[in-house]
């Protein structure tokens, strides 16, 4: 069951946030949906899923992107859950540091306590939070994905580990490489212990180097963005791509940035 935080009327269709209890998770998960206005005869419409980064809960993107106006135009649903699961008992960093624990599940499968008991965001977005949609609004299994950062690492990691659930993946300055990372080793050590091994099934460019299915890609990174060399590498995906003859078109930005100021000025043509 779903329970209506809040609901507004926005270019015709109509902004809500819901919460439901996750059996994924083992707590309780607040989630964003807009719904142009083609669903409102129950219509069913295609769906973006988007994965917000670092520190983001479901109210970033639905708040400052502007994306709701042109999925207006275009009839399609987006749906934006949580960065991480959260709640009473849900462990965090013991330094509340903003890349590990809450509002940084990294859209990983933890395997390590304390972390495994609630830590499972890559299940979560991959299954249950698309069922829990699909059963409830008026959408297709059309689906695509997108995120920024730490969520457009998450979002390029699900479409190219599962080829056949996206129709498309886009990104904005995704984590590219993140067992080559700062903040990919920190989570990804904590989450899934010592063994890298482990660790390459949640990194974007060694699975596109090794990809046999290919989903389209594209990427926007700007040239400004102060993550860019330490935390990003884009070059990492681009060199992966080149050798596989992957589908990706990666776009560099003069004077862009981090922030949501850069994914509002390209975020039309992604939903295009």
């Amino acid at each position: 069951s779903i329970e209506v935080v809040s609901s507004n009327k926005m270019f015709g269709g109509w902004q809500h946030q819901y919460n439901h209890a996750s059996s994924v998770l083992n707590c309780q998960m607040r989630f964003a949906v807009y719904l142009p206005p083609q669903a409102s005869n129950m219509r069913k419409v295609p769906v973006m899923y988007w994965l917000s980064g670092l520190t983001c809960t479901d109210e970033n993107f639905m708040q400052k992107a502007g994306a709701q106006r042109i999925a207006a135009e275009l009839g399609i649903a987006i749906v934006a859950p949580d960065t991480s699961p959260r709640g009473e008992g849900v462990p965090d960093d013991v330094n509340q540091a903003y890349d590990f624990g809450l509002g940084a599940g990294f859209y990983v499968n933890a395997t390590q306590a304390p972390w495994n008991t609630h830590y499972q965001m890559y299940d979560y977005v991959l299954n249950e939070l698309p069922e829990l949609i699909e059963a409830n609004f008026p959408v297709t299994q059309e689906r695509v994905i997108s995120g920024h950062s730490m969520g457009g690492h998450g979002a390029l990691v699900m479409a190219l580990r599962n080829p056949e659930r996206y129709r498309s993946v886009t990104a904005f300055s995704p984590i590219s490489n993140p067992v080559n990372c700062p903040w990919g080793q920190k989570a990804l050590q904590n989450y899934l212990g010592k063994d890298k091994t482990t660790w390459q099934q949640y990194d974007a460019s060694l699975l596109m180097a090794k990809a046999d299915k290919f989903v389209p890609a594209m990427v926007e990174q700007g040239k400004d963005d102060s993550f860019l060399d330490e935390q990003l590498k884009p070059y990492m995906l681009t060199a992966a791509a080149e050798k596989k003859g992957y589908p990706l078109m990666l776009e560099m930005h003069d004077g862009y940035d981090h922030s949501y100021y850069f994914i509002a000025t390209f975020i039309e043509k992604h939903m295009r």
